[in-house]
């Protein structure tokens, strides 16, 4: 039922924004985890519309698509990312949830910091960054 608060109506329960750090650990992997993996992916495929199909509105227009489509064409670290990476834990602030990984390369020695942010945009979980550091 909704409540009447000063002449306006509460929200319906789908329309409740929720704050990403809210949810626990084992719900944000869960969420995280798939997510991560596709990056990964289509950055090894070089699939760029599969690789941002999950990126927040702010994010598509910030990004620079000639600099991403060169990204994705010439740097060996992309393309060849090790799907089998370490989950290193989660940073809560604000309105957003950054989740790290450990990334390795199948051609490259070393390892990379990997960095995804995560938060709502119109009640669903989308992609706020990406980076491989």
């Amino acid at each position: 039922m909704n409540e009447t608060i000063q002449g306006t109506e509460s929200p319906e329960p789908s329309e409740v924004i929720r704050n990403i750090i809210d949810h626990s650990d084992e719900e944000l992997l869960a969420i995280a985890e798939p997510m991560w993996a596709d990056l990964v992916k289509y950055s090894n495929e070089g699939e760029y519309g599969k690789f941002i199909r999950k990126f927040s509105y702010d994010l598509l227009l910030g990004l620079n698509e000639v600099e991403v489509g060169k990204q994705f064409a010439k740097s060996e670290l992309t393309r060849s990312l090790d799907p089998d990476c370490d989950f290193l834990g989660f940073i809560r602030r604000g309105q957003h949830v950054t989740c790290l990984y450990r990334v390795r390369s199948t051609k490259k020695e070393g390892e990379w910091l990997g960095r995804m942010v995560l938060g709502y945009e119109h009640g669903e979980i989308r992609i706020f960054a990406a980076s491989i550091f």
